[in-house]
């Protein structure tokens, strides 16, 4: 085959897998919206009333610190060391998620047709990937489940609490709480073996 030719059928392959992408990615975007407004649309006690008085507790990481300080007061040597390494990993959860995806990647809120209610006079202005509450709230979490599983997993119901509240709120996308779990799960790696990495580069 020309050399001409072979260009051409790899241009066509390029361009083809190009448009696939962009019909994979539209077919998510449609499925994150429907899933939005499913979500928004729950009219449950438990919906319209518990899970905002937990993100409101959540809210400025109130509840992680005021778990710290219940570990570090109430529980031993495990407990304290679990209570430093949850807020370090939320810390560091909140830096990525806030401070550096956050200014790289611009995406609107969830539009406010797809919110049967007026969540949206209530989000703020920043990208809504990732979610900073849901970062810091697994990057606390899996930190301290690390040193501490019943601590960790008594986390667990309201961070869990917190992700779907993003959601159904209409702050977030699915995929953006997704992202944010993910750098908390990554923020908590990171603090528990940064010691050992460090020591390592030293020697």
């Amino acid at each position: 085959m020309p050399e001409h030719q072979g260009r051409g059928v790899d241009g066509v392959g390029v361009v083809r897998s190009k448009e696939a992408v962009t019909r994979f990615l539209h077919d998510v975007h449609r499925l994150e919206k429907r899933l939005t407004h499913r979500a928004a649309s729950w009219e449950s006690p438990w919906a319209r009333q518990v899970l905002p008085a937990v993100e409101s507790a959540a809210e400025r990481t109130k509840l992680w610190w005021g778990a710290a300080l219940t570990l570090a007061a109430l529980g031993g040597a495990s407990q304290r060391r679990a209570a430093a390494e949850g807020v370090a990993s939320m810390l560091c959860a909140q830096l990525i998620a806030n401070g550096v995806f956050k200014p790289m990647y611009e995406r609107r809120r969830p539009p406010a047709d797809l919110l049967p209610h007026n969540g949206a006079e209530e989000r703020p202005d920043s990208s809504s990937f990732p979610s900073g509450h849901t970062a810091a709230a697994v990057g606390f979490t899996v930190a301290v489940a690390f040193t501490s599983p019943w601590a960790g997993a008594a986390a667990a119901v309201p961070a869990a609490m917190v992700a779907v509240q993003r959601v159904q709120a209409g702050a977030h996308y699915p995929s953006d709480v997704a992202a944010g779990a993910a750098i908390g799960a990554g923020s908590a790696l990171l603090v528990r073996h940064a010691p050992r990495l460090l020591l390592r580069l030293l020697m």
